[in-house]
């Protein structure tokens, strides 16, 4: 009898682990133009492709713990949050100087004189996914196109959506590829894969700023209102917004969301160009690693100005994880690890 209770124990302990991974699942919406990523059917994000984001984005992205790390304007109203930077969306991935075109700040409330100073990327098709217990994959498609319609770059991009232990881990490779002509991505600032933060994980501020209001109308107030409390710390142990342009494998924000203790840490991978990244990560909520605005970052120190040849492409490799809590540098570590060797 002691034996049998003893295998009883030993089966059923191993029982919370096994049950812990999460189901990953996807559902299409076309006539909203997205993908909804979900968590044993509960959704995590989803992969939003409407044209007039000018670039296809995750958003909103959630937390185990039911709360969002991503600001909700201007696809949702909701009080209290910055309104700056229209086309600071989720999360994304594009960059400022592609041929001379601004791919990172293109969004609808560009004035039509100046369009042609703009680029967008527009998403063709969805060619694969993968569901599966702990993880699943979802492969896209898109175009990186000028103000005429030219095509600059083709993308393909896989994204892996996992979990382990406390975090969520979204895992991004994107493929460029040249297809008409060279392509010049000359240093600049504004790059390269971003998440724009809740209001709750902005770094304490002073002053006045604009937000939004409760009718969804733009209002003046102080920057000290509300329950910001988030801060960075790079791989480097650089803290606070010290850590804007300044090289790192990885960066953390930190910070508390209805009562949650949660962090975002952002990899770069040694095989991506300029590794490791400059960071252009700022106290009002925008999180962005850039390797290809070396100039800018390093005070003209370093220049990179970045080319894929005609009919050649660049890969490059992001891990974005979500924690229900604050880990360790070694958890921090450990995760950088897995995902330098994974890829």
């Amino acid at each position: 009898m002691k034996r049998f209770s003893f295998a009883f124990f030993l089966v059923f302990s191993w029982l919370p682990v096994v049950l812990a991974q999460p189901r990953v699942t996807f559902v299409s919406v076309p006539n909203v133009q997205k993908v909804d990523v979900l968590f044993d059917g509960t959704l995590f994000t989803s992969f939003i492709y409407s044209e007039n984001l000018k670039k296809p984005v995750l958003w909103p992205v959630i937390t185990a713990g039911g709360n969002e790390i991503t600001r909700n304007y201007p696809l949702k109203i909701k009080a209290g949050e910055r309104a700056d930077h229209p086309h600071h969306v989720g999360i994304w991935f594009n960059y400022g100087d592609v041929n001379g075109l601004d791919f990172w700040n293109n969004s609808e409330t560009v004035p039509a004189e100046r369009a042609g100073n703009y680029g967008a990327i527009y998403h063709q098709s969805v060619d694969y996914t993968e569901e599966g217990k702990g993880t699943g994959r979802l492969n896209t498609n898109s175009l990186w196109k000028d103000n005429q319609g030219e095509v600059l770059l083709e993308e393909t991009a896989e994204f892996t959506f996992s979990v382990q232990g406390n975090a969520r881990i979204i895992d991004r490779i994107s493929t460029l590829k040249a297809v008409s002509g060279d392509v010049k991505m000359t240093d600049n600032k504004e790059g390269m894969f971003a998440i724009r933060v809740a209001r709750e994980l902005e770094l304490p501020a002073s002053g006045k700023i604009r937000v939004t209001g409760a009718q969804g109308n733009v209002v003046e107030a102080d920057a000290s209102a509300g329950l910001t409390s988030g801060n960075y710390l790079s791989s480097e142990g650089i803290t606070g917004e010290a850590v804007w342009g300044t090289r790192a494998r990885w960066m953390k924000l930190q910070g508390i969301i209805n009562g949650e203790r949660v962090a975002i840490v952002i990899f770069d991978h040694r095989g991506n160009a300029g590794f490791p990244a400059y960071w252009h990560a700022r106290g009002y909520g925008l999180f962005a690693a850039n390797p290809l605005g070396q100039k800018i970052f390093s005070n003209g120190a370093e220049e990179m100005n970045f080319v894929i040849k005609n009919e050649h492409a660049a890969t490059f490799r992001y891990r974005l994880a979500v924690f229900s809590g604050d880990p360790s540098v070694e958890g921090i570590e450990n995760l950088a690890k897995s995902f330098q060797n994974k890829l």
